[in-house]
């Protein structure tokens, strides 16, 4: 499986991926799941976010126990984050099947459409539309660099836009969900562990800085004449730094778009977008106000207007603690369990249905890059963990 999904939307300049939503990557992502599902007999279905679901026995019974991630990336991401919650959860039922057990509830693996937000700018949108979180109207804004918006880009894809929205019913009939990613950090390899268990996920968010000055010619225009937005974004970047710092939080600019873009033309506008979370709520305002409190000092100092958005939000995610306790009960109490400052499908549903994360060691704590790593021996404890805990919850 690994082998087959490994070179579909793989960037030969960079060896990252870019498998983006409702793009030629993706539909080969979808296809590659589609088939997994037909070669093991299980329903196939897509639902109406664009959501893939892989069933075994009646979804109407209800209490179903379902496992996945997503298989988009980031720009340039690695080969592990998603895909191989979703491999893992293929390999997991294959253990299932070869150790001769039976089912007792329905159950599913699931493959999340637009996680990372890639291309529209905002994570986990199939999740979020499926649990309410997202409305079809806040859908329909939401656009890619090239001004096409969401819905376009799913019909091109030959899906229908009309019908996304909340998806109650469904979500009503799932008993549990348990997703497993590579840890995106390097606890368990400080701690020598190859599985752990998610406790938390820390609340984080997305802002806009828009940064508005003037354009004007980089060779003739006196540097005391100057309205550079630039200046004033560089100086919030560092701003945001050492507002983390002192909070013991993360805070990061990881992109920005400038106007009009040339190398001889002081910016007219830059726009960075803000990346930040910490362990609490607390802490993370306090990151937040600093940033946006020492921008508009800049600001004002450089003659420079200011607009801040937030884009998106998610709230401190605390997993069901009786799912939480049942995946330690199955795998030990040894079992590391451990907090994330990471976003994932399962922290959005977690206010709809139970959830639960497995993590799978990663060597160098390096992720949204290709360098991003899992040794097979690893890989295979964390099926073999999945499985353990599937076989609990779905077949007794």
């Amino acid at each position: 499986m690994w082998r087959s999904l490994r070179p579909i939307g793989r960037s030969a300049a960079s060896g990252g991926y870019r498998r983006y939503a409702w793009t030629g990557a993706d539909a080969d992502c979808r296809l590659w799941f589609q088939m997994q599902a037909e070669a093991r007999r299980l329903n196939y279905e897509v639902d109406r976010n664009g959501n893939q679901w892989a069933w075994l026995g009646d979804p109407s019974a209800g209490d179903a126990v379902v496992t996945g991630s997503h298989l988009d990336s980031v720009p340039d991401g690695g080969a592990f984050d998603g895909p191989l919650g979703v491999v893992s959860a293929f390999a997991a039922l294959d253990e299932l099947r070869r150790r001769g057990v039976e089912f007792a509830k329905p159950f599913a693996i699931t493959n999340f459409g637009d996680e990372e937000g890639a291309r529209f700018g905002l994570a986990c949108v199939g999740s979020r539309l499926t649990a309410g979180r997202l409305t079809k109207e806040q859908a329909y804004e939401l656009r890619d660099a090239d001004g096409i918006t969401l819905p376009q880009a799913m019909e091109a894809a030959g899906f229908d836009p009309e019908a996304i929205g909340p998806d109650p019913e469904r979500l009503a009939g799932i008993g549990a969900f348990v997703e497993l990613h590579v840890e995106q950090g390097r606890a368990l390899d400080l701690s020598g562990d190859a599985v752990g268990i998610a406790s938390a996920i820390w609340p984080h968010g997305r802002w806009r800085y828009d940064f508005a000055g003037e354009a004007n010619h980089a060779g003739t225009t006196r540097l005391v004449d100057r309205r550079d937005p630039m200046l004033t974004y560089a100086e919030t970047v560092l701003a945001a730094r050492r507002e983390a710092e002192l909070a013991g939080a993360v805070a990061t600019f990881g992109k920005i778009a400038v106007e009009p873009n040339g190398v001889n033309a002081i910016p007219s506008l830059v726009r960075g977008w803000l990346d930040a979370r910490a362990a609490d709520q607390t802490a993370l305002d306090t990151v937040t106000a600093g940033v946006e409190s020492a921008a508009r000092d800049y600001a004002t100092r450089h003659g420079i207007d200011l607009t801040v958005v937030r884009e998106s939000f998610t709230p401190v995610v605390e997993f069901a603690h009786a799912l939480r306790d049942e995946l330690a009960s199955v795998l030990g109490e040894k079992t590391p369990v451990l907090g994330t400052g990471a976003g994932h499908d399962a922290g959005i549903l977690s206010e709809s249905i139970p959830t639960a994360m497995l993590f799978v060691r990663n060597p160098t704590g390096v992720s949204h890059s290709p360098a991003e790593f899992a040794a097979e021996e690893d890989c295979v404890a964390g099926v073999l963990a999945l499985a353990d805990v599937l076989e609990g919850l779905a077949c007794r």
